[in-house]
This record gives C-alpha cells, sequence and structure tokens, in this order.
C-alpha cells in the first residue's frame, strides 16, 4: 500500500506541473506577436460572405 500512495503522490505532483506547463506554452502559443494574423484571420472567418 505504501508504493500506491507514493506513486499516487508522485504522479498528483508531476501531474500538475506536467498540466501547468502545458497551460502556459499554449498561451505563450496563443499571444506570440508573430501568431496575430492567424488568430485575427480566423476571427473573421464567421463574417466574411461567400
Amino acid at each position: 500500500m505504501e508504493i500506491y500512495t507514493a506513486l499516487a503522490g508522485f504522479a498528483q505532483t508531476w501531474g500538475l506541473v506536467y498540466f501547468v506547463a502545458i497551460f502556459v506554452a499554449i498561451v505563450i502559443y496563443a499571444l506570440w506577436p508573430k501568431n496575430r494574423a492567424r488568430f485575427d484571420d480566423a476571427a473573421q472567418i464567421p463574417l466574411r460572405e461567400d
């Protein structure tokens, strides 16, 4: 049972670190100045008339 508790604690701690790192990477990607034109263009898609 002790190995399970240790493994669960390890997974919870490093899982949290992993998901926070992924979240930060996504936010940086979304706010990167080079990607602004791409996101501005994508934001206008619903307003375009074909």
